[in-house]
This record gives C-alpha cells, sequence and structure tokens, in this order.
C-alpha cells in the first residue's frame, strides 16, 4: 500500500481491483469526504450518517472507535469523545466501488448516537404518497429523548446548520 494524498491507502488502479480486489483504495469526493452510515450491531437500527476523511478513516481503522470529519466545525472529531456515547466498530464495511463506508457500532452510555438527544439521527418519518409541501407535518418514531443534550453538552455550539 502506497501513501497517497488521500491518506495511507492503495492506490485506485482499476475496476477491476476497486470492485473485486482486495486492497481498500477508498474514493474521497471532491471535498476529500465519504459518506460513512453508522448502524447498531445488535438491532440493526441506522443511528447516523457522518463522513470521514481519509484521517477519520485511518483512526476508525486503527482505534476500532469511530472518528468523524465534522464540516460544520472543519475538524476531525471522535463520536463520543464529549458526550460519552464512543462507538465501537464492530464491523466496517466499503461499498463496490469504495465511495462509501457502513459502520456496525455498539454504542457506550445510553447506546444513543444523535446530538440532539434521541437514540438515532433517523427519528422522523416522512409521510410519503402525496406531493410535499410547507404543510407536511413530520412523524417522530421515537417516544423520548434517550439523554439530555443541554445536560452533556452544556453551551457547545449546535453543529447544525439553518
Amino acid at each position: 500500500m502506497t501513501k497517497s494524498p488521500k491518506g495511507p491507502f492503495a492506490e485506485r488502479t482499476s475496476v477491476e481491483q476497486v470492485e473485486e480486489g482486495h486492497v481498500l483504495a477508498p474514493r474521497f469526493d471532491a471535498d476529500g469526504l465519504l459518506p460513512a452510515v453508522a448502524t447498531e450491531a445488535a438491532s440493526g437500527d441506522v443511528l447516523m450518517l457522518g463522513y470521514m476523511n481519509a484521517d477519520a478513516l485511518a483512526r476508525t481503522i486503527e482505534t476500532g472507535e469511530a472518528h468523524y470529519w465534522s464540516r460544520s466545525r472543519q475538524t476531525l472529531w471522535r463520536k463520543g469523545a464529549t458526550s460519552g456515547l464512543v462507538q465501537r466498530v464492530v464491523d466496517l464495511r466499503i461499498d463496490d466501488d469504495q465511495d462509501a463506508v457502513w459502520l456496525k457500532v455498539e454504542v457506550a452510555g445510553s447506546g444513543a448516537s444523535c446530538h440532539v438527544g434521541y437514540k438515532s439521527c433517523f427519528y422522523r418519518t416522512v409521510p410519503t404518497g402525496e406531493p410535499p409541501s410547507p404543510d407536511m407535518k413530520l412523524v417522530y418514531r421515537e417516544d423520548a429523548k434517550t439523554f439530555d443534550p443541554q445536560a452533556v453538552y452544556g453551551d457547545a455550539p449546535n453543529p447544525t446548520k439553518l
């Protein structure tokens, strides 16, 4: 494996190498990122979608704990560094063209992964079957928050951009 500007990963040399080979040669987007879906290992529930740069992917592989690139804060972060809700990677998979990863994780503490306090960042359903409108109402799928974000994060800035 050669060191490249994309981190300590193999260079992409052919479709066959990427799709059928045995080397990790991720394709990061124009911003140097690839999407990372985290699911709870035990239940299969989708917990969150994050993004990884080469450093985040390398640290995740090395430590066995999920690291992400925060697009809003423009910094590397280890999931759970502030909240204690560390994601221990049970299985890390890469898709066929190596431009997305799927992490099956066990989450420390309350088992939550959403900074809003819910277990999953996907705690609402979007109704389908009718054209969208400004009056469309999202349906909550989680009855209550798993933790109090104010107690965990204090006055830390909310990473959601409006």
